[in-house]
């Protein structure tokens, strides 16, 4: 049997969710609780990484618990839930097919980034939005997000792992190819808020927007100089890097 796991949780205790040595990872935690369970190492496969400090609403995972577990599917969120931290929950618990992959069969992701606005930093806040006060033009702000739709090659708004040359990672054109379908600026009271969907996102991508686009409505970089970013894949990288704390995986797409 093959299960299907959404889960939620705060970024801000984790090294992100890919496992890591000394077991301070979000998978790292749901494994140790299936381990408890069923008494062997059950491996869970995400449908992708969040980086240290990135929050998710609705991650998805997948399981092949033993045949001598015979859970049921709210059972399976009630045992889990029990051994983990309060920081990760286990949100639902749903059969799926034999063939079903968290991460080969995701078609899109949606990401959201959570700006705070006011003067003073809200202290419920901390860790979970960017405190960015000051004037923003929001004209070239919406400009920019146009500018962003859209099928464009990301090697300029995208980080390298490290586990090749940036001259290897910009020959690979159609590895960096994205779809932005949706990219929406949402202004509600002291919080800014920016809806991303797309059909994948490389490695800091959605953080890299962010903080682009960011600049040019503090009107230290031109709207050309965004849109280059994406029409001239060959240029210099874009500096301008959101931190993590404001950004939430919202849903996989299936």
């Amino acid at each position: 049997m093959r299960l299907k796991l959404t889960i939620a949780y705060d970024g801000l205790p984790w090294k992100g969710w890919q496992s890591q040595v000394g077991g301070t990872a979000v998978q790292d935690q749901i494994e140790a609780a299936l381990k408890e369970l069923a008494g062997h190492r059950v491996v869970v496969h995400g449908s992708g990484r969040t980086d240290a400090g990135v929050h998710a609403r609705a991650q998805v995972a997948h399981i092949e618990p033993p045949e001598s577990m015979q859970l049921a599917p709210g059972a399976w969120v009630r045992a889990l839930n029990v051994r983990l931290p309060y920081s990760i929950r286990i949100v639902k618990c749903e059969e799926a097919a034999e063939d079903f992959h968290a991460r080969f069969s995701a078609t899109g992701k949606v990401y959201e980034y959570r700006i705070w606005r006011a003067d003073v930093h809200s202290p419920f806040e901390t860790g979970r939005a960017w405190h960015l006060y000051g004037p923003l033009d929001m004209v070239a702000l919406r400009a920019g997000a146009e500018a962003l739709r859209g099928t464009h090659n990301f090697a300029r708004l995208s980080a390298n792992r490290g586990d090749m040359s940036d001259d290897e990672r910009r020959e690979n054109a159609e590895g960096l190819t994205r779809t932005i379908s949706r990219l929406e600026v949402h202004e509600e009271g002291d919080v800014l808020r920016l809806e991303f969907e797309g059909d994948g996102f490389l490695y800091k991508m959605v953080r890299l927007m962010v903080g682009s686009l960011i600049h040019v409505a503090r009107g230290r970089e031109s709207l050309e100089w965004l849109r280059g970013l994406v029409e001239n894949p060959s240029g210099a990288k874009s500096s301008h890097c959101a931190p993590a704390d404001g950004l939430y995986l919202v849903r996989v797409l299936y």
